[in-house]
Parts: C-alpha cells; structure tokens; sequence
C-alpha cells in the first residue's frame, strides 16, 4: 500500500510537470476560472497549447541588408538588391541574377519562379523568387523527382512584396532533382505562393 501512495505522489507530480508548462499558453483569463477547472479541463487546455504557441512562433524571413551575402551549406550564396536576386554556385562562381523590376513578373498576382543547379558530385542548389501573396510568408516546400524539400527564405526589410527561397540536397550522381511543386505558407499555413511543374 505504501508503494502504490509513493507511485500515486510520483503521478501528480508528473503530470503538474507536464501541465504547468504548456497551461501557461491556454490558461483562463479568469484567475478563478483555472482554479475551479478539473482535471479534464486542464488536459484539454494543455493540449490546445502547442498549437497556439506554434502559431506564434511560425517561422519568417531571414531579414537581410542589400548586398549582404548569406552563403547556404553546399557553397552557394545569395544576396538581395532592391533589383532582385543575385546568386552564384560553387561550379558558377559568376554571379547571376534574376530581376524583380524589369516586367517579367507582376507584383501584385502571387507566383514563385525556380531555378535548379547540381554539381557532377550530385549536390544541388535549388532557388527562385516568390511574391505578391498575402499575409507573411514562413515556410516553403519543395517537392522535386528526388523528394520533398523544405527550403529557407530571404527578404530585404520593409514591405518589398518579394522575396528569395532556397534549399540544398545531395543525392546520387545522375538522379533527377527536377523541380514539381513549390508551395509558400503564410505563418497561418495559408498558400502565400504556388508553383505547379508537373
């Protein structure tokens, strides 16, 4: 019987450990609310919990200075004028570019352009430009012939309507990375800008 009362205490206090965390972000506004709550409300607050937190902290853009470099693992870097996207490769260290002013593509219609370049060794640099969605953009998938890609964003401070995507993978000599579908989320998981290959 001892033991069963060791192993109940051990329980609670388990379970205020797991609880008291997470209950911060879904507690009642009401002090008297949380202290009247059983032990069935406190499981349904906790567990609404994460997805709040998580909604809060959806991740955004790196904010980057015009000019300023930010080199990806592989070799690649990629830096931003108000001009559009510039970027070289470890096999073409010739800088490139791809405008954001020159017509080819309206600001104001959501879209997402690609670009795709790998190494004989099998590394891959995939990049473009997206814009024009609504909302912040946070996250971005990448679904190529080889596999689903989570890729990184960029954008100049302020409001410039656009920004750069990019993501890095190794694979074998050969293999197809051919780019299928690019999706932006916003930091609400809403589509922000789409690209459709396939």
């Amino acid at each position: 019987m001892a033991g069963m009362k060791r192993y109940a205490a051990g329980a609670v206090v388990a379970v205020a450990l797991i609880t008291a965390p997470t209950s911060a972000y879904g507690a009642p506004s009401h002090p008297a609310a949380s202290a009247s709550a059983g032990p069935a409300a406190v499981t349904a607050l906790a567990a609404h919990a994460p997805a709040r937190a998580a909604a809060r902290t959806a991740p955004t853009a790196r904010i980057v200075a015009p000019g300023e470099h930010v080199a990806e693992p592989g070799g690649a870097e990629f830096w931003l004028t108000p001009e559009g996207k510039h970027w070289t490769t470890p096999d073409n260290p010739e800088p490139q570019f791809r405008s954001v002013v020159d017509g080819n593509i309206d600001l104001g219609t959501p879209g997402v352009s690609a670009q795709s370049e790998g190494t004989a060794a099998g590394h891959w640099t995939l990049s473009g430009l997206y814009w024009g969605g609504e909302g912040t953009a946070s996250r971005v998938t990448v679904r190529t012939a080889a596999g689903t890609l989570h890729a990184k964003l960029l954008e100049l401070a302020g409001d410039p309507g656009w920004g750069v995507w990019y993501v890095s993978t190794d694979v074998a000599p050969g293999q197809d990375v051919s780019v299928q579908h690019v999706v932006v989320r916003d930091t609400l998981g809403r589509v922000y800008s789409r690209l459709d290959l396939s």
